[in-house]
């Protein structure tokens, strides 16, 4: 407890007496903190808003009017059975019809001619959901390959309603893919920028405590009592970057909850970042002080090995 006390101490005498040396590493180990934060709050609009158009989309089969209930039923036993599909729901002619008129309850012309005809000109549909936004062009290949479509040489299906989405679905997916990616390197870059500015800062630090160094290892110091210090400064590195970071994040995400909520369908990032924070504190933590400490480990092994 004595030599872990010292390392402590040393090592956090050695950040304050760095100066500017200790801010510059900071300052980096910040920004790329600040980045990483910006990932997973654009990951989470991102997922949201992928959930938002999920839970809009469907594939819906429509079907000719007069077409064989009992077979409709028969093939949304074998749709259910597909992997691929979450839940089907069966809209009849009749629910079919009702809801067609109330969507056009101010189109009195539409209306007055639904009322001359004999017949329900409106089919069934199925209303498909599947488990997964890209399992729906399985689901709707589907139709297109099964042989239990038909009554006699009529088929009961009149269309399938999938693509008028498909470009939306493609969309949202293409961009969490690119902004993944992005992000991804973007961190890796600053990643590497933090640990090249926090190496160089220990090293410049031990290269002031050579001396000091020296008579420790010339009395029997062993290596770990030595790097001990210089790690514990990476550590503060880390923490103090940890804090900077979520400081900042505060009137960011607070202007962007005020002024962008609608932009963002609705999600608010501060009311996110509030429900969140303690998600934020350890990623964010875990990560600067893990950098921080590899870095100074690094550069403490490097020159005490020379």
């Amino acid at each position: 407890m004595v030599n872990l006390k010292r390392m402590f101490r040393t090592g956090f005498l050695s950040f304050m007496r760095s100066g500017i040396v200790s801010l510059s590493s900071v300052l980096v180990m910040t920004i790329t903190l600040s980045v990483l934060g910006g990932v997973l709050f654009f990951e989470h609009v991102l997922e949201t808003t992928l959930v938002n158009i999920e839970n809009k989309v469907d594939v819906s089969v429509y079907f000719v009017p007069g077409a064989d209930e009992p077979t409709i039923l028969s093939l949304q036993t074998q749709v259910n059975a597909l992997p691929e599909v979450a839940s089907t729901t069966y809209v009849t002619e009749k629910d079919a019809l009702a809801d067609f008129r109330e969507r056009h309850a101010n189109d009195q012309t539409t209306l007055q001619a639904l009322d001359e005809l004999d017949q329900n000109p409106i089919g069934g549909l199925l209303e498909i959901k599947a488990k997964d936004i890209s399992q729906y062009e399985s689901i709707s290949k589907f139709f297109e390959d099964t042989s239990t479509l038909g009554v006699g040489t009529s088929s009961i299906i009149d269309h399938v309603d999938y693509n008028k989405n498909k470009a939306e679905i493609d969309t949202v997916n293409s961009i969490l893919k690119k902004g993944r990616s992005l992000g991804f390197i973007l961190m890796l870059v600053l990643i590497f920028l933090s640990v090249i500015i926090t190496f160089n800062t220990v090293r410049l630090a031990i290269y002031f405590a050579r001396e000091e160094i020296s008579v420790m290892r010339l009395v029997g110091a062993s290596r770990a009592h030595v790097q001990g210090p210089f790690i514990v400064e990476g550590m503060l590195y880390g923490v103090v970057a940890t804090v900077l970071s979520l400081l900042l994040f505060l009137p960011v995400t607070y202007w962007f909850g005020v002024h962008m909520t609608d932009f963002f369908q609705g999600i608010n990032l501060f009311t996110y970042y509030l429900t969140h924070i303690y998600e934020f504190i350890i990623i964010l933590l875990v990560f600067g002080v893990g950098v921080g400490m590899l870095s100074s480990f690094l550069a403490a092994r490097k020159y005490l090995r020379v």
